[in-house]
């Protein structure tokens, strides 16, 4: 439990706020059966989707929906549905109750069929148009998914023919991983935070996140690279080539500050930072307003933008502290 909760952690961007669900996963067997962990899990049910996923940016614990269920919009997206779906199978284990065994394997057999063909995930599924057709890297997104299917494996309540699913689901997951992998002038670098559904190549989301290599994102697919067992050349060659490249990609002697309308602060004592986005070409961090046009410095942008958004990242530090404790380089 210990890794995974810093695993998600490392792939978890600012700002995200609806960690109840995962936290609650890791309750005691008695809380489940209380009258508190009763109620609790009836106002999670509450906000499952007809589909069978969750919403984002909700407290899906706190308080239970009380609009038309038809209309809830699940997704994967900002850490929504996994944690629901860890906190059902516990509730189950625990109780032996069959109404969340059920509403569990609904959401599974969701995330089962909405993976491409090709081992990635769109946002949400059915996807719909736009950028939510991408493979989705974007807060940690497909890292999770692969990380709950892993997992369930250790769930004694799931048949065989879904565990096998899973598997296969899992290894189309690394071999996407893989294909996305960015690479320039014969180098392989990190990945964009999405990646175009068809050709696997970095994809725009909203109109300041541009196709790009990820300081961010980039870091969350390392650093679960490194905790598979008994990993291919191929992966062993990803994580060495995304590895070098934060290291080369690291910035020093600065500090950024999101409040004061968001500004960069000199500072030769500061920990190493990384850029949310690099330059596909020059390799040199970027930063772009919601007019979509790319800016050499933060200074550049609007306030709303530059304050609003998580435009500098340390995850690069977890990544080389992981690699240091990786047995396979």
């Amino acid at each position: 439990m210990t890794s995974r909760l810093l695993l998600l952690a490392a792939v978890l961007l600012p700002g995200q706020l609806f960690a109840d669900a995962d936290a609650l996963a890791t309750k005691p067997d008695d809380w489940f059966r209380s009258d508190e962990g009763h109620r609790t899990l009836a106002t999670v049910l509450s906000w499952q989707s007809p589909q069978g996923s969750w919403p984002k940016n909700k407290d899906t614990a706190a308080k239970p929906y009380t609009g038309d269920r038809e209309k809830l919009e699940g997704t994967f997206d900002n850490k929504a549905t996994t944690g629901e779906l860890r906190l059902l199978a516990h509730a189950f284990q625990a109780t032996k109750d069959a109404t969340y065994r059920d509403a569990f394997l609904k959401g599974y057999d969701h995330i089962l069929e909405a993976q491409y063909p090709n081992g990635g995930w769109p946002q949400y599924f059915p996807p719909g148009k736009g950028y939510p057709r991408h493979i989705t890297f974007n807060d940690g997104s497909m890292v999770r998914l692969l990380d709950f299917l892993r997992d369930s494996q250790g769930y004694d309540f799931l048949d065989a023919p879904r565990k096998q699913k899973a598997t296969d689901a899992f290894d189309r997951g690394i071999a996407c991983i893989l294909k996305c992998q960015i690479t320039i002038a014969g180098k392989l670098t990190v990945w964009c935070a999405q990646h175009d559904e068809v050709t696997f190549e970095p994809a725009k989301a909203r109109a300041y996140e541009l196709p790009s290599l990820s300081g961010g994102e980039s870091a969350g697919i390392l650093r679960f690279l490194m905790t598979l067992e008994k990993p291919s050349p191929e992966i062993i060659r990803a994580v060495e080539a995304g590895v070098a490249w934060f290291d080369s990609a690291k910035i020093t002697g600065i500090r950024f500050e999101r409040t004061n309308g968001g500004r960069i602060v000199e500072d030769p004592s500061a920990k190493p930072l990384w850029a949310r986005f690099y330059d596909l070409e020059t390799g040199k961090p970027f930063f772009c307003d919601r007019d979509g046009i790319k800016k050499a410095t933060l200074a550049e942008i609007g306030e709303e933008r530059r304050s609003g958004y998580a435009w500098y990242v340390t995850s690069g530090e977890s990544v080389a502290t992981d690699f240091k404790k990786w047995p396979h380089h």
